[in-house]
């Protein structure tokens, strides 16, 4: 399956809510997987970036479904970008003429 990973910041509403913030991640987690994807890690982090998401997904399509769902709720706001793993990536390399 492809991998994503997918940053997000908190919105306004998501630090108001910051309390709920441990169970909205846990329900994203089941949403994902309900979509039929994996996740890897979903991490809280420092700095720019308030969340980080790492997981399998079955296409592009279902990864922007997915991360249109999780704006829609108006907790945070998400940058997704397709990842390729080393040996996909030596692949794709190979392919330069």
């Amino acid at each position: 399956m492809p991998m994503y990973v997918v940053l997000m910041k908190l919105t306004d509403k998501g630090l108001a809510e910051i309390k709920n913030a441990p169970q909205r991640m846990q329900e994203g987690v089941a949403a994902w997987e309900a979509m039929g994807g994996k996740m890897h890690s979903l991490l809280a982090t420092m700095g720019e970036y308030d969340y980080v998401g790492v997981g399998e997904g079955p296409s592009d399509e279902v990864a922007v479904a997915f991360a249109a769902a999780l704006a829609s709720h108006g907790h945070v706001t998400t940058t997704s970008m397709r990842a390729f793993t080393r040996e996909e990536f030596a692949a794709i390399v190979g392919r330069i003429p």
